[in-house]
C-alpha cells in the first residue's frame, strides 16, 4: 500500500518536474525576484551603529599586517582588524582558530562600490557571500573555544595543509583558497584562460565523488546509501570550502542528478541544471554579481545543451578540443566584460594544462595531504607548471584588448555563438570564422568613438586624467597618481598598484590598447609614482615632463624610458595632436617641484579645460598677467583643493563653470580646504572623495558627466 502510494507521487512529480512550461515560468518569476532584490537591498540585522559585535570565527586570513576575519553573528560579517606588533601577531596565530567564540569592537563601514568605469565592485561581491557590512575592529577578545566537531575538523585540515611544503596550491585544491598563490602567477592563469582550473568546481568533485563511489562500493551495495553517503561528504566538504557559488552549484547539481537517478524522474539533465540556478538564486540572489557562479552556470549549460559535439568522437584529445572550444565561446563575453581581453591561444592551452592539472597536479595534491612525504614531488610539478603558466603568458601575440559591451551586445554575442556551435554539431567546423569579422570590429571599436571623453580617475590623494580624443585620433594621460606604500615588517605584502588595478583595466575597458602621450605635471609621488608601472605594463608613445630639473624619481623614470627606447621632452610649449592643441602654460622656474607644475589648457569640441597640477597661488597669478583663460568651462582644481591653490582672484577671474577636486578620502592634509571651497562657490563642484571618478563626455555639442560613487 505504501510503496503504491509513493509511487503514486512520483509520477505525479515526475510529470511536473518534465514539463517545460515549469521551467519557463520559474525562470521568469527568478529572475524577477532576483532584479527585485537587486534593487532593494536587503536590509541588515545589524542597523550600523553598534560598537561592539559577537560571533564565531568561520575564516581567519593575514595580509600584510591586517587580520580580516569572516565572522558568523547575526549575518556574516568581514571584519578588518590591524595588528600592533610582533607579540600581538604571535598571539593571534597561536591562540586563535576558526569555530572561537569572539568579542570585537569596532564600528561598521558600508563595502565601498567601484570608484572607476567598469571595474570589480566589491560591495556587489560581498552581497554575493551575503555580507552587507566590514566592520573595522579596534580590538579582538575571545570569550569561548571552538567546540564544533565541523570546525575542529576544518582546523585540523589547515593545520595539517600548512605544515606541508607548497601549502599554497594544497589550499587552492583542497579549500578553494587561492590567496597565497603569488600574484604573478595568478596573472599568468588568468591571460591563459585556464583560471577555472584553480577553482573548486566540476572537475574536483567529479574526482572526489568517484574515487569515493569507487572505494563505498566495495562495501555496500545498496544505491541509496552510497549515494546519500557522497552527497553527506560533498556537504561537509562545501562548508570546508566556505560555500563558494561554484562549489553550490557543483555539489547541488550533482545532489539532482543523484535523486533523478535513484528515483527514474528522467528529467533532463539541462532542466537540472535550470532548477539548480533557480534554488541558488532563491537562496541568495546576489550570486548574480558572482563572476565564479556565471561561469560555472553558463559554461556547464552549452557544454550539455551541445554535449552531441564532444560525445561524437572518440579520441580523448579531440573530445577535450571540442570542450575546450565550447567553453572558449560560452564564456567570451563574460571573460571580456570582467577581464576586457581574451586569449585565442587559451583552446589549446586547456588541451596543456587540463589533462596535467586533472591526472597529475590535482591527484598528487590530495595524495600530498595524505603522505607528506610527496611534498618533494610535489613541489617538482607545480614549479613545471608555473613556468609553463609564465611562459605561456608572455606570448601575447594572440591576446586582443576588447572594450566592455553592453547589454544589446551581450546578447547578440550569445546569439552568434549560439549559432556557431549549431552548425558545429553538423560539423561545419568553419562556421568559428563568423567570430573573426565581428573581433576585428569589436578590437577597433574606438574608431567609431565619434566623441571626445575626459575621465578624472579616483586614484585617492593624488591625479590622473584620461583624455579620449574621437575616432581613436589621440589617447592622453595627464598624471598617474601614486600611493607610497611599503612593504610591513610584521609580515611581507605586495604593494598596491593604482595603475596594475585601476588605469590598464579602465583603460582596457574603453578598448584602450596604447598612450600616444603620457604628461607628467611634475615629479612628486602622487602624480608621478606609478609611471614606471604603467610603462612596464602598457604601451606608451612618448613621455612629457615638467621645466624644472629633474628630481630622483624623474631620473629614475628616465632611465627606465631610455631602456624601453620611449621618447621624453621637457618644456614643451603646444601641443598637437590630430588638430587638437594642448597648450603648455608654466614655463617660469620656481623654487619649489609643485609651483613648476605643467598647467595645461586645451579647448575640446568648443569647451575650455584648465588642469591646474599643483600650481599655487604664485603660479595663478602670473597665469593671469600672462593669459586670457576667462570662462573656462572646467577646471582641474590646483593641489587637491589645498589652500595654498584656487585663491579668490585666480578663481573670481577664470570663472569655472564645473570645478573637479582629485582628492583621497579622508586623506591626512584636510583637503579640500573650506576657503576654496567658498572660492568655489559659484562652479559646480566636483570631489573624487565623494563621487569617485568623473568621466565628461561632449556628445553633439552637449556636456555630459557622470560620476562612479563609492
Amino acid at each position: 500500500m505504501l510503496q503504491a502510494l509513493v509511487k503514486k507521487y512520483l509520477n505525479k512529480l515526475r510529470i511536473v518536474l518534465q514539463s517545460k512550461y515549469l521551467y519557463i515560468f520559474l525562470i521568469l518569476f527568478t529572475s524577477i525576484y532576483v532584479v527585485y532584490k537587486n534593487i532593494n537591498l536587503p536590509l541588515s540585522k545589524y542597523n550600523g551603529s553598534e560598537a561592539k559585535i559577537e560571533g564565531i570565527i568561520n575564516s581567519l586570513k593575514f595580509n600584510g599586517d591586517k587580520l580580516q576575519l569572516e565572522l558568523k553573528s547575526k549575518e556574516k560579517i568581514l571584519v578588518n582588524y590591524y595588528i600592533k606588533d610582533e607579540q600581538e601577531l604571535t598571539n593571534i596565530k597561536n591562540n586563535y582558530q576558526l569555530g572561537d567564540k569572539v568579542f570585537i569592537y569596532g564600528t561598521f563601514v558600508v563595502p565601498s562600490k567601484n570608484t572607476v568605469f567598469n571595474l570589480f565592485n566589491y560591495q556587489n561581491y560581498l552581497k554575493s557571500q551575503k555580507i552587507y557590512w566590514l566592520y573595522n575592529a579596534t580590538s579582538i577578545t575571545k570569550i569561548n573555544r571552538n567546540i564544533s566537531f565541523t570546525y575542529k575538523i576544518k582546523n585540523m585540515i589547515i593545520s595539517r595543509i600548512n605544515k606541508i611544503s607548497g601549502s599554497n596550491y594544497l589550499k587552492a585544491f583542497i579549500l578553494g583558497d587561492t590567496s597565497l598563490i603569488d600574484d604573478n602567477i595568478k596573472d599568468s592563469y588568468q591571460i591563459n584562460g585556464i583560471s577555472h582550473l584553480f577553482a573548486i568546481s566540476g572537475m574536483h568533485i567529479t574526482l572526489f565523488s568517484t574515487l569515493l563511489l569507487f572505494i563505498i562500493k566495495k562495501v555496500s551495495k545498496n544505491n541509496i546509501f552510497n549515494n546519500m553517503f557522497i552527497i553527506t561528504f560533498l556537504l561537509i566538504y562545501a562548508f570546508l570550502a566556505n560555500f563558494t557559488p561554484s562549489i553550490m552549484r557543483t555539489v547541488l547539481f550533482f545532489i539532482l542528478i543523484s535523486i533523478n537517478k535513484l528515483f527514474r524522474l528522467n528529467i533532463k539533465t539541462i532542466n537540472l541544471l535550470i532548477l539548480t540556478c533557480i534554488i541558488l538564486l532563491a537562496f541568495n540572489p546576489f550570486y548574480i554579481h558572482s563572476i565564479g557562479f556565471i561561469f560555472s552556470f553558463i559554461i556547464t549549460f552549452y557544454l550539455i545543451l551541445f554535449n552531441e559535439i564532444i560525445n561524437k568522437h572518440n579520441n580523448y584529445f579531440i573530445k577535450l578540443l571540442m570542450t575546450s572550444i565550447i567553453s572558449f565561446l560560452a564564456s567570451l563575453p563574460i571573460v571580456i566584460n570582467n577581464f576586457f581581453s581574451i586569449n585565442l591561444l587559451s583552446i589549446i592551452l586547456n588541451l596543456i594544462f587540463v589533462p596535467f592539472v586533472a591526472y597529475f597536479i590535482f591527484p598528487i595534491t590530495l595524495i600530498t595531504f595524505i603522505f607528506p612525504v610527496l611534498s618533494p614531488i610535489l613541489a617538482i610539478m607545480i614549479n613545471i607548471l608555473e613556468n609553463m603558466s609564465l611562459f605561456f603568458s608572455k606570448i601575447n601575440l594572440l591576446v586582443i584588448t576588447l572594450c566592455k559591451i553592453n547589454i544589446y551586445c551581450f546578447v547578440g554575442y550569445y546569439l552568434v555563438i549560439t549559432l556557431i556551435l549549431f552548425l558545429f554539431k553538423k560539423q561545419k567546423y568553419y562556421s568559428i570564422l563568423i567570430l573573426v569579422p565581428i573581433l576585428i570590429i569589436h578590437y577597433n571599436i574606438q574608431l567609431f568613438n565619434k566623441y571626445p571623453i575626459i575621465t578624472v580617475l579616483d586614484v585617492g590623494q593624488g591625479d590622473s586624467i584620461l583624455i579620449i580624443l574621437p575616432h581613436n585620433n589621440g589617447n592622453i594621460l595627464i598624471d598617474t597618481g601614486g600611493i607610497l606604500k611599503y612593504d610591513n615588517q610584521l609580515l611581507k605584502t605586495n604593494e598596491y598598484s593604482i595603475v596594475k588595478n585601476k588605469t590598464i583595466p579602465y583603460l582596457k575597458s574603453l578598448g584602450i590598447t596604447k598612450l600616444d602621450y603620457l604628461i607628467l605635471s611634475h615629479g612628486d609621488y602622487d602624480h608621478a609614482g606609478e609611471a614606471q608601472k604603467l610603462i612596464d605594463n602598457f604601451n606608451i608613445n612618448k613621455v612629457i615632463l615638467n621645466s624644472d630639473q629633474y628630481n630622483e624619481l624623474e631620473l629614475e623614470l628616465i632611465k627606465i624610458l631610455k631602456e624601453n627606447n620611449i621618447p621624453y621632452y621637457q618644456n614643451i610649449k603646444k601641443l598637437n595632436i590630430n588638430n587638437n592643441k594642448l597648450s603648455f602654460l608654466n614655463h617660469k622656474t620656481y623654487d619649489n617641484e609643485n609651483d613648476n607644475s605643467n598647467v595645461i589648457y586645451t579647448k575640446i569640441s568648443n569647451y575650455k579645460f584648465l588642469f591646474m597640477g599643483d600650481a599655487s597661488i604664485d603660479v595663478e597669478n602670473n597665469l593671469i598677467k600672462k593669459y586670457n583663460l576667462e570662462d573656462i568651462d572646467i577646471l582641474k582644481v590646483g593641489h587637491h583643493g589645498s589652500k595654498t591653490s584656487s585663491g579668490r582672484e585666480f578663481i573670481d577671474y577664470i570663472k569655472p563653470k564645473y570645478s573637479i577636486i582629485s582628492v583621497g578620502k579622508n586623506n591626512r592634509y584636510g583637503h579640500p580646504n573650506n576657503e576654496v571651497l567658498k572660492n568655489l562657490e559659484k562652479s559646480r563642484v566636483y570631489r573624487t572623495d565623494l563621487d569617485g571618478s568623473i568621466m565628461i563626455k561632449i556628445k553633439n555639442s552637449k556636456l555630459e558627466i557622470e560620476t562612479c560613487p563609492p
